[in-house]
Parts: C-alpha cells; structure tokens; sequence
C-alpha cells in the first residue's frame, strides 16, 4: 500500500505545495487542496450517480430473473447477460468510478501525513535520519501514525541539533504554520476539556452526516429498506465514524481537520448531486431511453387471425422479438404437424427448457 501510496501521492503533493505556498497555513491548505481534489473526482461522482439511478431501473428485471432461474446459475447467467445486453447497461460502470478514487484516496492521505515530503520537498533519506536521530538519539517520542509532524516540532524546539538538514531546510521546517483558530493543528487531541477534543467528535459527527446524505441524496437508502444488507450497512456506518472518532485521538489534529473538510465538502457534493442528477428524474430519463429501445426492436409483420365467424383474415401487427419468436415456433409447429402428424417430433421452446 505504500508504495501505491507514493505513486498518487507525489503528484497530488505539487497541488498541497501550491496550496500551502498561497496561504502560508497548514490547515487553511488543508481546506484548499481537499476543495481542489473534491472538485477534480466531481465527474467521477456524476458517473456514479447515473449509474445507481440505471440500477434501480434494472432492479426488478433482475430480481425477476434471480426467482425465475433461482435453481439454474447457468441460465439465470444467461439471461442477465442478454438483458445487459439488451439495453446497453453496464453493470460495474458504477463501480469503475470508486476503484479509480480508491488509489487515490491513499495518494490524499500520504499527502496530509507528510508535510515534509510533500510541503518542504525534503528527500525520504533525509527526513529518515532525522527520524532516527530524534528518537534514538534525543530519546524523543514520535507518533507512530505521523512521525513527521513530530520531527517538525523537534526541529522547531532545537533546530540546531538536526544537522542533517541544511540551512534552508530547517529554515522551511521552522515556518511551517499549523496554527488554526489559535489551536495548535500539530497536537495530539486528548481525552480533555480543551479546544482540541472537539476535532476528533467532529470527524466522527461529520462522517455520519455524509454517509447520511449520500445514502439519502442518492437513493441508494430506498434500496436498503428491507434488505438484509441494510442492517449490516447502518452497523458499518456507526462502527467506521467510532473508529474514526477513536483513531482521531492517535494523530495530530491536522488529520482530523482533514477527515471533517472532506466529510463537509461531501454533503455539499451530495446535495448538488441531488439537484443537479436527481435520481428519480434520472431513473425516469432512463426508463423512458430503456422504453424507446424496446419499441425500436419491435417489428411489424403480418399474421393471420380467426373473426368471430371462425374465418380467417390477415392483419398487420407490432410484435417484440420475444412475440417474433413465439409467433415463429407456433407456425414451426404446424408445418410439422402438417408433415408428420400430431405425434411427430416438434421444435423446443427455448423457455421451457
């Protein structure tokens, strides 16, 4: 994961740099490069919003499949894929979109956890021996979440002992703002009455607010509603925005600034996405797109019917495919019967089988 960490992470640190050089604050960067990276997974967001909305389209469609071939995986298989098919829905389109954030989302946190790789551009051989200086040598206790913002306070205590940097590096490592509000970002929160405790509640508060509105503004909540997997989601939003409020405690605040800008700028994502990709009026717009391409596959044909009198007349009908088909084995049927007889062999309905 480091590595993957690493990759996305040095690009994405040139967009912290520039951020923290314009306004000289770690958190207030904080907020820029997270509105920033919010702004440029946008389209990703839209995909997938479209894509829950043709979801919920399909939905019946393929429940109805599931019970109708409940006992033949094959051909339950089969017929998902000639629906899928059928109206050129993509099944994983909407997944595509989050296993592209996912490396990403690591590439962010390697950003707010190394401000000295990613702000002060110090090489990792550098920022290595002065880790290892402070605590093997100063005996100092550094985060083993964040180190580096440890170092960046050693450095700051007794900047003469780090001979490993150089002038202007030290010089950087000494600027470096993490005052927000009067609040030290750089800190550890504790279990106390003080100013920073309020960080880690937030992040937790701020986390189930988001996953709230996601599942709200989406309608993917509906969808939960009276489905087994619904309890397990609900336990698995409280259970992450414990564990986020719990792990807020191990790291410098700047962390959890981060977790609850990023919380904030996705209710606001969400809620634009609801005003601007509605997903009932996407599911409409897309049901009547799945609507016309079943009537561009219809066909006229002509077919002969019995009146009331028993005789026979020729009309013009609009049959589907499925109706062609059927109309076609019913006239199979009776040339065979004409040949060979009521008991003569017969061509298979592929339904039955």
């Amino acid at each position: 994961m480091n590595f993957i960490s690493e990759i996305f992470g040095y690009p994405l640190g040139f967009l912290m740099q520039g951020c923290y050089f314009l306004v000289q604050n770690y958190a207030v960067a904080l907020f820029l490069f997270t509105l920033v990276t919010k702004i440029l997974l946008f389209p990703l967001a839209v995909k997938q919003q479209k894509s829950t909305a043709q979801m919920a389209v399909f939905q019946p469609k393929i429940t109805e499949i599931n019970k109708k071939f409940a006992t033949d995986k094959r051909r339950q298989q089969e017929e998902m894929m000639k629906l899928y098919e059928e109206y050129g829905y993509n099944p994983t389109g909407g997944c595509l979109p989050m296993l592209i954030q996912f490396p990403i989302l690591f590439g962010l946190i390697d950003v707010v956890y190394k401000p000295l790789t990613h702000i002060v551009r110090i090489p990792s051989d550098v920022i290595q021996k002065g880790l290892t200086f402070a605590g093997e040598t100063l005996n100092l206790e550094l985060s083993k979440v964040n180190p580096q913002v440890s170092l960046i306070n050693a450095v700051k205590a007794d900047p003469g002992s780090f001979e490993m940097f150089n002038a202007d590096q030290i010089q950087k490592i000494t600027n470096i703002n993490f005052n927000f509000f009067g609040i030290d970002m750089s800190a550890t929160p504790h279990f106390a009455l003080e100013p920073l405790v309020l960080v880690p509640i937030l992040a937790g508060l701020t986390m189930i607010l988001s996953s709230w509105a996601s599942m709200k503004f989406s309608g993917s909540g509906q969808a939960m509603q009276g489905n087994p997997a619904g309890g397990m989601s609900k336990f698995m939003l409280y259970g992450m925005s414990l564990f986020s409020v719990v792990f807020a405690f191990q790291v410098p605040a700047g962390v959890g600034l981060y977790w609850i800008f990023s919380n904030v700028l996705l209710i606001l994502q969400s809620y634009l996405l609801n005003k601007i990709y509605n997903p009932k009026k996407l599911a409409v717009e897309y049901e009547a797109k799945v609507a016309a391409i079943r009537e561009a596959k219809k066909k006229k044909v002509k077919v002969e019917i019995k009146d009331q009198e028993g005789h026979k007349k020729t009309v013009e009908k609009v049959l589907t495919e499925k109706e062609l088909n059927r109309l076609r084995l019913a006239k199979a049927r009776e040339l065979d019967e004409a040949r060979y007889g009521k008991e003569g062999p017969k061509p298979q309905d592929s339904e039955s089988k």
